[in-house]
């Protein structure tokens, strides 16, 4: 299975943009389903996601798995994370307490994160997950449970070959190699 090194940091910057757009709050199955769209174009387009998040399929639609983690179990990174000195869940809302920035974005990856919201903004949560059921192919209903989304499935859904898909998985594999052996700047 294709997996991308996941980016706690990067993931909340473009969690934050998103809240921030918002009005500083927003419902967090909204703020999960436009994440999940942005990895899934960022794939589309460069091949690679911008969380690098793994992901499920759940009854209300797919998911980016750590950060819902992050989200609805905080105490499972004891609330010491990079995500909550930034983020914070209130019922079924996130507020953003503070800005982490933008540092760890491209200007390619702001104008997809803009692109997104803009296209769905005015849908409440039960309006993306209804679109999520209705247009992503790659979900599959588990019934109450939850299973793995594969990346595979989503290339395959923007019409990857198997080579390519191939190469996908085996770029990412160097660039989670790299990332053990280099030590972080």
């Amino acid at each position: 299975m294709i997996a991308f090194r996941y980016s706690e940091s990067k993931t909340t910057q473009v969690a934050a943009i998103f809240i921030k757009k918002h009005g500083n709050t927003l419902n967090y199955t909204k703020l999960i389903k436009l994440l999940y769209l942005t990895d899934r174009e960022a794939l589309f387009r460069w091949e690679r996601p911008l969380t690098g998040d793994s992901y499920v399929s759940m009854p209300k639609g797919p998911v980016l798995s750590r950060t819902y983690d992050l989200i609805d179990y905080p105490d499972l990174s004891g609330n010491r994370s990079y995500w909550h000195r930034f983020i914070r869940k209130a019922s079924y809302d996130v507020s953003l307490i503070d800005e982490p920035g933008t540092d760890e974005l491209s200007q390619r990856e702001l104008n997809l994160i803009e692109q997104i919201y803009e296209q769905f903004k005015d849908k409440d949560w039960r309006e993306m997950i209804v679109f999520c059921h209705k247009y992503l192919p790659e979900w599959k209903d588990p019934g109450d449970t939850s299973t793995p989304l594969p990346i595979e499935d989503m290339l395959r859904v923007s019409k990857k070959t198997e080579k390519e898909i191939e190469l996908i998985d085996e770029e990412a594999s160097n660039l989670k190699y790299f990332d053990l052996i280099l030590p972080a700047a």
